[in-house]
């Protein structure tokens, strides 16, 4: 279990966005993972994000905060901007196995994609969701679904593609310049 507190460290200094505050709560309550395939918040060392690099420009505009896969790949925010709020940023994803994409708009769209219940496939050429037709929801998937309406009044998706395609075209080109510099 990660406390609010332990949370918080992610957020180098900044507030931690209320959506992923109320989300750890409700983490708390049913389980890491156990509301969509392979995905929890945690307290992050940047340990994964200094495998891409370690230098101070880098590390201090992403923040590390949740398990992506299974394998080790993991989301973070990107202060895209000075003075951006945490829950405006966008959500990047680094894989595990290589890639490094831009997934979300901001926190609120990635928990409209959790809702997909399956862990990204990320590779150096992109990033995909995809459920297999024999797809079995985690334990907790409709009571997320019930709490994001109730708490946060966001809508399931049913297809993740528009949401990526969104962020991409928002973000992509920026983000692949400014990280460019540094991996």
């Amino acid at each position: 279990m990660t406390t609010l507190a332990e949370f918080a460290t992610n957020f180098a200094g900044g507030d931690v966005p209320p959506a992923l505050a109320k989300l750890l709560a409700f983490q708390d309550q049913h389980g890491f993972e156990s509301y969509s395939e392979c995905f929890g918040l945690l307290a992050d060392d940047k340990g994964g994000l200094r495998s891409w690099s370690s230098a101070d420009g880098f590390l201090s505009r992403l923040m590390p905060f949740a398990q992506a896969t299974g394998g080790g790949s993991f989301y973070a925010l990107w202060a895209h901007r000075p003075g951006a709020k945490t829950s405006e940023m966008p959500v990047i994803v680094f894989g595990d196995e290589g890639g490094v994409h831009v997934v979300a708009e901001d926190v609120s769209q990635l928990l409209r994609l959790l809702t997909y219940d399956v862990e990204p496939m990320v590779d150096h050429d992109g990033v995909t969701y995809y459920k297999a037709k024999d797809h079995v929801p985690r334990e907790n998937h409709d009571a997320y679904q019930r709490w994001l309406k109730s708490e946060l009044n966001l809508d399931p998706i049913d297809d993740p593609a528009p949401l990526v395609a969104a962020a991409q075209a928002r973000y992509k080109a920026d983000f692949d310049a400014w990280q460019s510099e540094f991996v």
